[in-house]
């Protein structure tokens, strides 16, 4: 159930982010999902590999080319889900620090509300 809730929160924050950047389009709330659902996949199973390929350039940038690896990631994710579309790199770079700081936003009311009850 927690892992349910938590791919909804994603997929709202995919939403949310995607109104406030003009190159990455999403249809509807059933695709965000799906875009939720499918980064969570690419990012469980792609992004260690491509991290550990990439160590020693991850290393020399100090961490940096992380986000390069995440904005590989999303668009791999435009390629997989119908109605999701990146206009390119920078718009995929862009959209994965929105995606991040929307996320914990919504992350962080969510376990102040858990708090209330």
């Amino acid at each position: 159930m927690r892992y349910l809730i938590k791919i909804l929160i994603t997929g709202l924050a995919v939403l949310v982010s995607s109104y406030l950047l003009p190159g990455v389009t999403v249809d509807n709330m059933l695709t965000a999902v799906g875009v939720a659902a499918v980064l969570a996949v690419l990012n469980a199973f792609v992004k260690p590999v491509l991290i550990i390929l990439t160590l020693p350039i991850t290393i020399f940038s100090l961490g940096l080319f992380l986000l390069v690896i995440n904005a590989f990631i999303i668009m791999l994710a435009g390629k997989f889900v119908p109605g999701f579309k990146v206009d390119g790199f920078w718009y995929a770079l862009l959209f994965s620090i929105v995606l991040s700081i929307v996320n914990s936003l919504f992350e962080a009311s969510n376990r102040e509300n858990k708090k209330k009850d």
